[in-house]
């Protein structure tokens, strides 16, 4: 890593350092309570995080601070996030909706970073042979996804535009193992799918692509942590950061490489790595006020069509502290 990269993720520790919580004088020296000496992380099967695991260097970075890292795996963001809300992690990544549905189920979940916009990673896809050709098409139609996942708010977009209500289709809630199954059985007629599972289908089936989220969402990846762990260890969550930074700066401009290292963790071929890392969004951020004005549109759409059970402000998933300093 060069001198001015290495400069410049100092100063963005030092950034989200300050913004997560206030830093005590010696506070990296002072000894935490023991059940603070650890950072349980729970990852998905692709992302920044599992090159991060893969590293092993945030294990090295935390190593002097005594801190150990515990690393669990999840299908998807929503199954994360209510690891988080019953206390089995304290730190993972997700997309946009899992976040809201957790804030509305009462998850003390904050956002401390987020990755920039990747909207052509994830989309509708259909059979190669599927006589669907138009988003309007989807009218009565059986369409598989994750609930609350972050295609959920993709499928609501995407309908918008071909002039369907999400009432006019049939929504069927699966994980994306159960909902690759069904697609390839036919029990489905389209499928609401992110990477690497998007790609995975397009390289392995020739799964035709609807439509994708350019134009249409962001697709922004946050990190988040729950309430208690990041006001009690701030230290150990910036540090997180700035190590998910590192690896991201790297893969940005090593795709190649990336994929090598991904495809033992995930047991995916490279043309598929590739691809699905082709599109994601790279560089890891403060999460701004223009960020979360976003989310609340999100929130905002998901009440309106009671997909949550009621209203909520996404601002307060963030620290005071945050809230202060957010520009956007």
């Amino acid at each position: 890593m060069s001198n001015d990269l290495t400069a410049k993720l100092r100063k963005a520790t030092l950034a989200l350092f300050l913004i997560l919580g206030t830093v005590r004088t010696g506070a990296f020296a002072q000894k935490a309570n023991p059940s603070d000496n650890v950072i349980r992380i729970g990852y998905q099967k692709y992302g920044t995080l599992v090159l991060l695991k893969a590293r092993g260097s945030l294990e090295k970075k935390l190593a002097p601070m005594h801190v150990e890292v515990q690393w669990t795996e999840f299908p998807a963001g929503p199954q994360l996030l209510e690891g988080l809300n019953v206390g089995s992690i304290d730190f993972g990544t997700v997309g946009e909706a899992p976040p809201i549905f957790a804030q509305a189920a009462g998850a003390d979940l904050i956002y401390v970073g987020n990755e920039p916009p990747a909207s052509a990673g994830e989309a509708i896809v259909v059979p190669k042979n599927s006589s669907i050709k138009s988003l309007s098409e989807l009218k009565g139609k059986k369409v598989a996804l994750n609930k609350g996942s972050n295609v959920h708010y993709l499928l609501v977009k995407l309908l918008e535009k071909g002039g369907v209500k999400y009432s006019e289709i049939d929504p069927i809630y699966l994980t994306p193992a159960d909902a690759r199954a069904a697609f390839e059985r036919g029990s489905v007629d389209a499928w609401a799918i992110w990477e690497p599972f998007f790609a995975a289908v397009q390289q392995q089936t020739g799964a035709r692509i609807l439509a994708d989220g350019q134009g249409v969402v962001s697709n922004h990846q946050f990190f988040v942590a729950s309430r208690a762990y990041a006001q009690k260890r701030a230290d150990v969550v910036s540090v997180v950061l700035s190590e998910v930074a590192g690896v991201d700066e790297w893969a940005k401009s090593h795709i190649k490489e990336a994929a090598a290292a991904l495809q033992p963790q995930i047991g995916l071929d490279m043309p598929t790595l590739e691809l699905a890392l082709s599109r994601g969004g790279y560089g890891v951020k403060p999460v701004t006020d223009t960020v979360m004005g976003e989310q609340q549109n999100i929130a905002d759409t998901f009440y309106n069509l009671r997909l949550i059970p009621k209203h909520i402000n996404v601002r307060d998933a963030t620290l005071p502290e945050a809230r202060a300093q957010a520009k956007p």
